[in-house]
């Protein structure tokens, strides 16, 4: 299964409400899928999303990096030893983790064809099912309120809500709305997205403990950088702390499982550069008895299906946030993982089990 060529199509897909957080809002969910074709015709498929206040990458940059830089790298290699090829992907280039897990996600897709195996099964086939939460935006208390009752009614019963804009005492009165509205049943996680300081995490979050508000978790509260704070928030709460943005790498994962700076792990595959990395991420937090989540950017079902199928295949990725693709206007992917509801389901076709035929049919404006 040797590369043969990889191509590159630029995609956009209007969301249906505003995606609102403490770093950005999102109108039109933008990406640049690639498509690697062996020797023997096998097609597999990957998905980058430009995330510019996390990653750093841009439409341009993740285009750049894949057609200019690292794809010229992976032509010629033979599948059969995709150590090579991984070793390759990641030393090709610095950084730019969303264009790397594009190329990760499609290798992955083609191991599993080879294998004749649905990837979740290649990595592991842990679970034959996933339930994800959906994602509150950020506004106003009686607007998000509303929106958690309406996702509520449509069968969620995990709400992750998006705090960190204003000051404090706004986002206790948030949250205090979504319960008086919904009440005590739904779980509700919280993520600040860097949005607050160490010392007035320390205070919202006990507010809210005080006032009983039932919170399941606390994502990324401090600055990514501020490792220490967000050992400090740590420390001084009850309710458990989940990094996300402070942990790209395995290097980054293990200076906060030293430092116990945080309970959880968020693992997004635009972060991490792919599941070749995100595996090893999920090993080193295991080992120190940490449980992970693994979430996404705003991605069309492509990147989804590969991230869900690196979380259903590991027992120690215990919760999932993947409602990105509930929030699109359209589906553009032909197969790959299918929407009961909160529930997700595999498909039983090799690797992420896409109509690759329908989706090379498709039009895309090509980078």
């Amino acid at each position: 299964m040797i590369i043969h060529s990889i191509e590159t199509f630029s995609v956009a897909v209007p969301l249906t409400k505003p995606f609102k957080t403490a770093l950005r809002t999102v109108t039109i969910a933008e990406s640049i899928f690639v498509k690697i074709t062996t020797e023997d015709g096998f097609d597999g498929w990957g998905e980058a999303p430009p995330t510019h206040v996390i990653t750093g990458d841009s439409l341009g940059s993740i285009q750049f990096a894949i057609d200019q830089v690292i794809g010229p790298h992976l032509l010629g290699l033979d599948l059969h030893h995709s150590e090579r090829v991984f070793q390759k992907l990641h030393r090709s280039m610095v950084g730019n983790s969303s264009a790397k897990a594009a190329l990760d996600m499609a290798i992955h897709d083609l191991l599993g064809q080879l294998a004749g195996l649905p990837l979740v099964t290649l990595l592991g086939g842990y679970r034959d099912t996933l339930e994800t939460d959906f994602t509150v935006s950020v506004n106003d208390a009686e607007e998000m309120a509303e929106d958690a009752a309406r996702y509520v009614g449509k069968g969620f019963n995990v709400l992750k809500i998006k705090v960190g804009i204003d000051d404090i005492e706004k986002d206790v009165e948030r949250i205090r709305a979504i319960r008086q509205k919904i009440g005590n049943e739904p779980k509700l996680r919280l993520d600040a997205n860097q949005g607050w300081e160490a010392k007035e995490a320390v205070r919202a979050i006990g507010q809210m403990e005080d006032a009983g508000l039932d919170i399941e978790l606390i994502e990324q509260p401090v600055k990514a950088y501020d490792i220490e704070g967000l050992q400090y928030v740590t420390m001084h709460t009850h309710t458990p702390i989940m990094a996300d943005e402070s942990i790209f790498t395995p290097k980054d994962a293990v200076r906060v499982l030293q430092l116990r700076a945080a309970d959880l792990i968020n693992i997004k595959l635009m972060k991490a550069g792919g599941i070749y990395q995100a595996l090893k991420i999920n090993a080193l937090a295991e080992s120190y008895g940490v449980e992970c989540m693994t979430g996404s950017m705003i991605e069309t079902k492509l990147g989804i299906s590969a991230a869900a199928h690196f979380a259903a295949s590991q027992p120690n990725v215990t919760r999932f946030d993947f409602d990105a693709p509930l929030m699109l206007a359209e589906d553009i992917v032909e197969g790959g993982i299918t929407y009961e509801g909160r529930h997700i389901r595999f498909s039983k076709l090799p690797g992420l089990g896409l109509h690759s035929e329908l989706m090379t049919k498709r039009f895309f404006r090509k980078g």
